[in-house]
């Protein structure tokens, strides 16, 4: 494609129209945030499909993990989708499945246990509060806007995203500590994560304050990030019932492969199984 430029004006309307899409706030923001960091890259020059290319390759080069490569891709790749430049299109990465799931990046419960225990010593309830909303009904980050006064005494919260409707279910321990924080915030209705302002709690506020109490729990920080609270609320469900399909229900996940991917542990307990298998004499 000769003498086809980025532009930020392209970028936004690309932004606007995920918006459209009805793609849910933090899609948008990933996918905006790795065109751009594209089109920085590529510093004025033409995008051809050589380009894009070279691009995988620099990242590549850059030590990206990865699944973090592909994921870049496809936001580039749907951005060749929206321009009409099919052909610019890269194939991602070829991955191996993977089996275990690195140590270093798996949240125990524990540490979990730790992280909201740091809060509540530090005095700070609604990040606590928030911690355990999270984890205790496997909610997405983008989700959590959901959580509302009116949802708390019904005991569970109707989300709509990604063109879907599910119901969470809240657990009672945790209504009845939603409710008591929301009537000393003297909130009667509507969200309870807000800021003392009033403003919706933003992913990259939680992120933030995420990260900030990790380092005083003493938490490696590559554990402590919304997500990694999903996770840990999968693994526990999915022991406590053995099936993937009605965790891949209260997950919202339109395929159990996806829920699967959840359930990958470090190996220790694939290891513990092993051992008790007594083969080895």
């Amino acid at each position: 494609m000769d003498n086809t430029l980025l532009y930020t004006e392209r970028i936004a309307q690309f932004g606007r129209s995920l918006y459209q899409q009805e793609r849910c706030a933090g899609t948008i923001e990933k996918y905006v945030r790795d065109v751009n960091a594209f089109a920085l890259w590529l510093d004025g020059e033409a995008v051809t499909k050589e380009a894009a290319v070279a691009w995988k390759e620099h990242l590549l080069g850059k030590g990206y993990n990865p699944a973090t490569i592909n994921s870049m891709l496809a936001a580039v790749n749907q951005f060749f989708r929206f321009c009409g430049w099919e052909d610019c299109r890269v194939k991602p990465l070829r991955l191996q499945k993977r089996l275990f799931r690195g140590k270093e990046r798996e949240l125990s419960r524990q540490e979990y246990q730790r992280l909201v225990e740091t809060a509540q010593r530090l005095g700070q309830e609604r990040l606590g509060l928030l911690l355990e909303t999270i984890c205790a009904t496997g909610l997405r980050v983008s989700e959590v806007r959901y959580i509302t006064v009116e949802a708390a005494q019904q005991g569970r919260a109707e989300i709509s995203l990604k063109g879907k409707i599910r119901t969470i279910l809240i657990p009672s321990k945790l209504r009845k500590k939603l409710l008591q924080f929301a009537r000393r915030r003297k909130q009667a209705s509507g969200e309870i994560f807000v800021t003392r302002s009033g403003r919706p709690l933003d992913r990259r506020q939680i992120w933030a304050e995420m990260k900030a109490l990790g380092k005083r729990a003493g938490v490696a920080l590559s554990k402590v990030h919304p997500h990694n609270l999903r996770h840990l609320f999968a693994r526990t469900f999915y022991r406590a019932c053995q099936d993937v399909a009605k965790l891949a229900d209260v997950l919202g996940h339109s395929s159990i492969e996806t829920t699967r991917i959840y359930l990958i542990s470090t190996g220790t307990e694939h290891l513990r199984q092993m051992d008790r298998l007594g083969l080895v004499t």
